[in-house]
């Protein structure tokens, strides 16, 4: 016990040092801007059962960073336009055919990925950076980025504040909702648009391949402990915001990759708190 107090302090202290550098305030931020987006969008993920439609945005988004590389603009604009895209079409093909969804959607997902893979090949020249949209970079966030994820998050806020009500009745009753002449495909589709944006913000902090684990984790922990709404975007964000700076703080000390760490972090975090649950239950039958 002892032993891992003094680990825990040493690890802050250093985290407290590193803190003096730019690019260590520019990660704490991000991990908080993200955190905020997730915690928001992750719970409406988990309620309406959406993990695999964001897995399929976030693997298809690698169509647009191949495009950005081939026509030599910014990849992260092209993976924004792309993951829309391909959002829209994969929330359409959920709605109209829901007993196929999976495979089309699948379909799609491979599809975002191949045209990425391929245009990136066909790229001449050497693509130092390419990795770090798979596995993430958050240690590079730039700062100027972080203005583009705070207008990304103001935009998330400002769709929920005008749409909360909306998207709780296609979530929790779609029947009521149409009974009561929602737009019901529409709200659906703003919903999976406002899932690309935020997954494009993850991805710079955990990449393309985990960024599902950090939008549907929080979410789910919390979800096992409140049924409310408000509180479980709440908690989601809070968890965020640990498992990210936890996360860093350990990478940091070990030289470990910040994404997978983080990633990592969330992870074992889920299973304790599963494993918990399940204790409880017994406890109580």
């Amino acid at each position: 016990m002892v032993k891992v107090i003094l680990w825990s302090v040493t690890m802050i202290e250093t985290l407290t040092q590193a803190l003096q550098y730019e690019f260590m305030q520019n990660a704490i931020v991000a991990s908080l801007l993200v955190s905020l987006a997730c915690g928001l969008i992750g719970s409406f993920i988990v309620i309406n059962r959406m993990v695999f439609i964001s897995g399929g945005v976030a693997h298809a988004a690698y169509g647009g960073i191949g495009l950005g590389y081939y026509f030599a603009f910014n990849p992260l604009w092209g993976a924004f336009g792309f993951s829309l895209v391909m959002a829209l079409a994969m929330g359409w093909v959920a709605r109209k055919y829901q007993q196929r969804s999976d495979t089309l959607i699948g379909v799609m997902w491979a599809l975002g990925m191949a045209i990425g893979i391929m245009l990136i090949d066909l790229t001449k020249g050497y693509k130092a950076d390419v990795a770090s949209y798979l596995f993430g970079s958050i240690l590079t966030v730039p700062r100027q980025e972080l203005w583009l994820m705070a207008g990304l998050d103001l935009v998330i806020i400002i769709l929920l504040f005008l749409l909360y009500k909306e998207f709780l009745a296609i979530s929790f009753d779609p029947i009521y909702a149409t009974t009561r002449n929602l737009p019901v495909d529409i709200l659906y589709l703003t919903l999976v648009a406002a899932i690309a944006l935020t997954v494009v913000m993850v991805m710079q902090l955990v990449g393309l391949i985990m960024v599902i684990a950090l939008l549907s984790i929080p979410a789910a922990i919390a979800g096992q402990y409140v049924r409310d709404v408000p509180q479980m975007m709440a908690v989601a964000s809070g968890l965020g915001i640990i498992f990210c700076t936890f996360g860093l703080a350990l990478s940091y000390s070990f030289n470990l990759s910040s994404g997978a760490t983080i990633i990592l972090v969330a992870s074992i975090a889920y299973l304790i708190s599963l494993a918990f649950r399940q204790w409880m239950a017994r406890s109580v039958a």
